[in-house]
């Protein structure tokens, strides 16, 4: 689909909207996708609904058990920098 081409759709008598194939297909909205209606000065904005509810460190730290002596800086700063070298090598 051409970035310039225009699409319509009609509304029918329930309110529904069907959104054109190539839409669906570029933006991997299968059946069942759930989205957020937004209003903008524009016009209305559709976007896919994230799957999972936004959160904040607060409300989940601290959420996994952890048994052991807690790492330095130095020693999880070490460890990233191996991971990195690692997968760079692979």
């Amino acid at each position: 689909m051409a970035a310039a081409e225009k699409l319509t759709t009609t509304v029918s008598t329930k309110g529904q909207v069907i959104l054109p194939k190539a839409i669906r297909q570029q933006w991997h909205w299968d059946a069942g996708t759930k989205l957020v209606v937004e209003n903008t000065k524009d016009g209305v904005l559709l976007k896919a609904a994230p799957c999972f509810a936004t959160t904040n460190i607060d409300s989940v730290f601290g959420s996994l058990p952890f048994a052991g002596k807690s790492k330095s800086i130095a020693e999880m700063d070490a460890a990233i920098v191996a991971e990195a070298r690692r997968r760079a090598r692979d």
